[in-house]
Order: C-alpha cells, then sequence, then structure tokens
C-alpha cells in the first residue's frame, strides 16, 4: 500500500455504540439493539423470546434458542437505541473533530443500514447516502478516513435466517455488502479494514475455544480475504487491512514453562489471526490449538487460495492494556476484571475503574514485536482510557488521568516509530463519548467530547470539551512532540 506522507492522527468510533438511529433511514435491528446496559462489574446481557413465550436472556456473541425471537420489553433501557445520536448529529460532530486538528478518522459502516435484510432484501439506497455525506464531511476538513466494514452488527436477519456465521452463506453475504461499500465510496475513501477486532470472537465467556466459535471465525476470515480481493479489482488503490484485537503477555515468573505458556498465549490470541490474514494460510501451530480445543475445521481447496489471494496489505489492531499467565497457581485475589474477562494482576502495573491494566511500557514492546513479526504497515485504530467523568460547577471536566494515559502511550508509540517501526497512523478509541461495548454504559466513558446522557437515559446530548480535547489538538498540531 501507499503510505501516507504524514502520520494520520484523529478518532475511532463505531456504528453501533454512536449512531443511534436504529430504526430509522431504512435500518434494521442489530443484535446490541436488544442488550441492556451491564455494570463496571459485568457484561451486558441480549434479551429475547422464548418459543413458548417466556422471557430470556444472553451474552454477546450468543446465539439465540431454536425458536426464540429477539424481542424488545418495556422495563430494560437500550441504549443503543439512541447511542450519542451520531445519526443526526455527524455533522456537529465532525466539525468538533477537525477542530481538533483530525487528519484521519475511523467509524463503521452499519451492515444492516446497507443491506438490512441481507443481499435478497436489496440495497437501502438511503444508508448509502448517510454514510456518503458522513464520508463528504471529513472530506470537507481534509480527513482522510479509515473505515470499518464489520463490528459485529451484522442485521439480526441475517441470523434468524440463516443462523450467523457458522452458516458458510455468511460469507456471501458479506463480500456482496463489502462490494457495494467498495464500489459506492472508492472516490472518498482508499483505506478499509474488513473486520474490527475478528479475534475478539475466541476470548468473551461462553466462546472460548468452542467449535461454533472456530467455524464462524474461518468463515469470517475467508470472507475478509474474498472481500480484500473484491477491493483490489474494483480499484487497485484500495488497500485494505486485517484489524486484530492487541494481547500483549507476559509470563507471570521466569520459570521457562511461564514463558512458553505465554509466547503459546500470543498465538492463541493474537497470532492465530494475525499470520493467517498477513500470510495467506493457517500457521504451523493453528493444528496444536486444534487439537487442545478438538475443533475440526472445514477448509476447502477454495478457502485456502481465498486466504492466499487476498492477504491483508496492512495491520491494524488495538491496544489499551497487557496480562500476564503462569503455569502456577496464584491466590484468587491476584485476578482483576479485564474487559470482561478474568486475568491476573501485574503487581508492576496500575489499573483502570474497570480494572484494566495501564501499561505504556507494554505499548512500545509490543509495537516492535509486531512491526519486526509482519514487516508490513501497522496501524493504531483504538487505544484509549474508560473512566468516571465528573462536570464541574462552571461546565469544565479535568480528566488529567486520560491525558495521562494516552500521553504516555503516545510517547511509547512516537518512540517505537523513531525506531524504525513502521506504523502509519493513530485513532484513539474514541474521541466522543459512547455507548460501551462490552457493559453497555455511558457512564463509562473515553471521549475528548463530553456527551449528556448517563446510565439511567438521563441527559440532553449536548456535548462539552473536556481538558483532553484542547491537549489532544496541541499533539495533533506538533505532530505529536508536544506531549504536556
Amino acid at each position: 500500500m501507499v503510505i501516507p506522507k504524514n502520520f494520520l492522527w484523529g478518532g475511532s468510533i463505531s456504528a453501533a455504540q454512536c449512531e443511534g438511529g436504529w430504526n430509522e433511514g431504512g435500518k434494521s435491528p442489530v443484535q446490541v439493539d436488544y442488550g441492556d446496559p451491564g455494570t463496571s462489574n459485568d457484561r451486558r446481557y441480549i434479551h429475547f423470546q422464548n418459543a413458548d413465550g417466556t422471557r430470556g436472556k444472553m451474552r454477546q456473541f450468543d446465539h439465540l434458542p431454536e425458536g426464540a425471537s429477539y424481542t424488545l420489553f418495556d422495563d430494560i433501557r437500550y441504549t443503543n437505541h439512541i447511542g450519542v445520536d451520531f445519526y443526526h448529529r455527524y455533522r456537529e460532530d465532525i466539525a468538533l473533530f477537525a477542530e481538533m486538528g483530525f487528519t484521519t478518522f475511523n467509524t463503521t459502516i452499519s451492515w444492516a443500514r446497507i443491506f438490512p435484510h441481507g443481499v435478497e432484501g436489496g440495497v437501502n439506497k438511503e444508508g448509502i447516502e448517510f454514510y456518503r455525506n458522513v464520508f463528504k464531511e471529513c472530506k470537507k476538513y481534509g480527513m482522510d478516513p479509515v473505515i470499518t466494514l464489520y463490528k459485529y452488527d451484522e442485521p439480526v436477519y441475517l441470523e434468524e435466517k440463516y443462523g450467523g456465521w457458522a452458516n458458510r452463506e455468511m460469507i456471501h453475504q458479506f463480500v456482496e455488502f463489502a462490494k457495494v461499500c467498495f464500489s459506492e465510496y472508492k472516490d472518498l475513501v482508499d483505506k478499509w479494514l474488513t473486520f474490527n477486532e475478528i479475534n475478539i470472537l475466541l476470548h468473551f465467556e461462553g466462546q472460548e475455544g468452542s467449535q461454533v466459535a472456530y467455524t464462524e471465525l474461518h468463515n469470517q476470515m475467508v470472507a475478509a480475504a474474498r472481500a480484500t480481493k473484491t477491493a483490489h479489482e474494483i480499484d487497485a488503490n484500495i488497500s485494505v487491512g486485517c484489524m486484530v484485537a492487541g494481547f500483549c503477555i507476559y509470563p507471570y515468573t521466569c520459570d521457562p514453562e511461564d514463558v512458553l505458556t505465554a509466547y503459546k498465549e500470543f498465538q492463541n490470541k493474537f497470532g492465530y489471526c494475525g499470520d493467517t490474514m498477513i500470510r495467506g494460510s493457517y500457521p504451523t501451530y493453528a493444528t496444536r490449538i486444534w487439537k487442545e480445543k478438538n475443533v475440526e475445521l472445514e477448509i476447502t481447496e477454495q478457502d485456502k487460495m481465498d486466504l492466499m489471494d487476498g492477504k491483508s496489505d496492512f495491520l491494524a489492531y488495538s491496544y489499551y492494556m497487557s496480562s500476564v499467565t503462569t503455569t502456577h497457581e496464584v491466590e484468587l485475589d491476584g485476578m482483576v476484571s479485564a474487559g470482561g474477562q478474568g486475568e491476573l494482576a501485574n503487581p508492576y502495573l496500575k489499573s483502570s475503574d474497570w480494572g484494566w491494566q495501564i501499561d505504556p511500557t507494554g505499548y512500545e514492546y509490543f509495537l516492535h514485536f509486531l512491526n519486526d513479526r509482519y514487516q508490513i504497515p501497522i496501524f493504531d485504530v483504538e487505544n484509549g482510557l474508560g473512566a468516571y467523568d465528573k462536570v464541574e460547577e462552571d461546565g469544565s471536566i479535568h480528566d488529567d488521568y486520560r491525558i495521562d494515559y494516552l500521553r504516555s502511550h503516545i510517547k511509547s508509540l512516537m518512540k517505537a516509530r523513531e525506531e524504525g517501526v513502521n506504523i502509519f497512523g493513530y485513532t484513539m478509541w474514541g474521541p466522543i463519548d459512547l455507548v460501551s461495548f462490552t457493559t453497555g454504559q455511558m457512564d463509562k466513558r473515553y471521549g475528548f467530547i463530553y456527551v449528556d446522557m448517563n446510565d439511567d437515559g438521563i441527559g440532553d446530548l449536548h456535548r462539552i470539551k473536556k481538558d483532553s480535547f484542547f491537549w489532544y489538538k496541541k499533539v495533533i498540531a506538533s505532530k505529536g512532540k508536544d506531549l504536556e
């Protein structure tokens, strides 16, 4: 791919977490439209009605029981229905991003706005025009957008009809969706991501290592590869990357068994997807993983050709924290809750309000590791701090903790870049407050821009610039040199 002459600075959001307008403009529902707000200690639930009329609930990524249907209930507040109303306020929000000096912007295209009822239901022209207007607004301010096609938000129609990603029909459905996006927006967007954090499916409660999860992931990687090949056929100037959730994993002790275990954890959690999508075939250690998980995959000769022909042009990733692993028995109070997963606490690190351990040194290590392993351009799509923010009586928001987090990580990024790491952009997650993916909360805030809405649904959605807004503006203006 062609690397931008200037490093890209910006922010990253997603359609389902920001847009709202869940049933407007021809859009059909997605799974999180049936989700409640969780808490800082527990992930959200998705609600449905069983075939016998009783209520049920499940975690994200789980599948409906036979005969059940997604259902809205009057006693649940569905935070994603409104999000932060980006659907109606995108011009205001993009203008705020431009005020900070963004040179790029990452968001997702909601599949349910483009094909509300699958390929068979046809293209929703209103959805096409909405995103065209969003991208034009970005271009108006000189932003070079990097756009993601999928973040766990296929229309529920596809799950109800085909059963979701375990059905190979989903490959065809996704490629057709991607083809429309590449064709419609090729004059506005030349850098794309197929799946956001594609590896995350394997690591959520109830999904870890299951036959279904590995089958779904295989179909997703084949779909991503076919979409990448399709993009190159539509326009040779389009670059398409994979996006993998970052896992920087340390051995808890210097016991060689811990060191080996930590490396295998990296293979399991990151390399399995990164190696496959960048190198074009499953790594040799995939056989070990399948054996350990008792997984058997149907991998056709066409799948193998697709993976090789659709290798990613660049590697995108998220990085929030590091973790540790050990073969030794440890006390249970050495556990922390991190993104819905139990992780061993690193005694050398501090943690956020949600138990995510803060590790900018690990970020520097991770950047060098990725650069050396893959030797293709890399792009930081997500890096940020979820925290509680307080609005002062004068309307100001002093979020020094967020500035401290971002300062330390950007400092590591700039140092790694000076040392030769081939990274071309940084989009902080998320520049405006949004609905948390894992918990469905609004009170878990990431943004430079405060949105007046809380977990109880109280607020009018007006925007407030936090202290970090002005700090990031200075960072961008100085091209990452002024971090104070």
